[in-house]
């Protein structure tokens, strides 16, 4: 925050307190003040029903100011004018980092002792496992599901096919450093929508769903020029660019031929958040042995 707004936050505080003592005084000396001051405001209801203009009771005036003193006393005490810390020096990112700290001396010691564990036993061991499905329940069923089948373009973790590797180091790489995985638009590079047409054609062709003599040479020689640096020539993806395999049954975004022009004509943008500064080593680990174990 600037000089300029503190101040301005500063002082827009402190008259609006000004101005709500001010408002209550003055309030208060409007209509009788005493008992025997009271009178008739003219309405009447049902005939014989009047209303009297009775003054507040003091109590009740007493409960505002007390309740103005309660707001000064707070923001000298906590932060709420401009950049003044308050006297008891609380702020909110210290109190989660002492929360966050009193939560790792508690749970730490529960995740320590499976970090000397195999890799192996850990898929097997089913203490570790039910904790790796509460870290799972926590912070992957937002985009993988509560049953681990994904969406289109949030991949199903429940199969053995894996975009990135399913070997330890990348299953715990994608979950400590997060994956992006881009795919550029490819039909002014195709030339026609004739083209692109093929090669939807070409991709379907790879994994059967089309017979092989419905498919161009055209598209199979652009195949090879245009998609098989990221593809490979046999369409069995790479796993180090994160390119998927063309050639099974399982597909992130779709196998259908609308869904296969849009991921050529527009490309696609994948992204997984980081989550290695939020669960640390062994939480991690923990994880990303639960991860594998819901493909075996």
């Amino acid at each position: 925050m600037t000089a300029f707004w503190s101040w301005f936050v500063a002082a827009g505080t402190i008259v609006f307190i000004i101005w709500c003592v001010w408002l209550i005084g003055w309030s208060a000396k409007q209509g009788p003040q005493n008992k025997g001051d009271e009178e008739l405001v003219g309405h009447k209801w049902d005939g014989d029903l009047e209303e009297w203009n009775n003054p507040a009771p003091k109590w009740w005036l007493y409960l505002y100011f007390i309740t103005i003193a309660w707001a000064i006393g707070y923001l000298i005490f906590f932060p709420g004018i401009g950049i003044f810390d308050g006297v008891a020096g609380w702020t909110s990112a210290g109190q989660y980092e002492q929360e966050m700290q009193r939560a790792e001396e508690r749970y730490a010691p529960i995740y320590e002792k499976f970090a000397a564990m195999d890799f192996d036993d850990l898929v097997q061991d089913e203490e570790a496992l039910a904790l790796g499905r509460s870290l799972y329940a926590s912070y992957c069923t937002t985009c993988h599901g509560s049953d681990a089948r994904g969406a289109p373009g949030y991949p199903n973790l429940t199969d053995d096919d894996w975009q990135w590797g399913g070997s330890e180091q990348n299953i715990i790489t994608s979950i400590a450093k997060g994956r992006i995985a881009v795919m550029t638009p490819w039909a002014q590079v195709l030339g026609s929508d004739e083209a692109v047409d093929d090669m939807v054609t070409y991709v379907q062709s790879l994994s059967g769903m089309v017979d092989a003599s419905e498919v161009k040479d055209s598209a199979k020689m652009q195949f090879t020029t245009f998609c098989a640096a990221c593809h490979m020539p046999t369409g069995t993806g790479n796993p180090v660019l994160g390119a998927p395999n063309l050639t099974d049954d399982i597909w992130l975004y779709g196998s259908d031929a609308d869904t296969i022009r849009t991921a050529i004509v527009e490309g696609r943008n994948g992204q997984m958040q980081p989550h290695g500064e939020l669960l640390g080593e062994n939480r991690t680990r923990i994880l990303a042995a639960y991860v594998k174990s819901l493909s075996q």
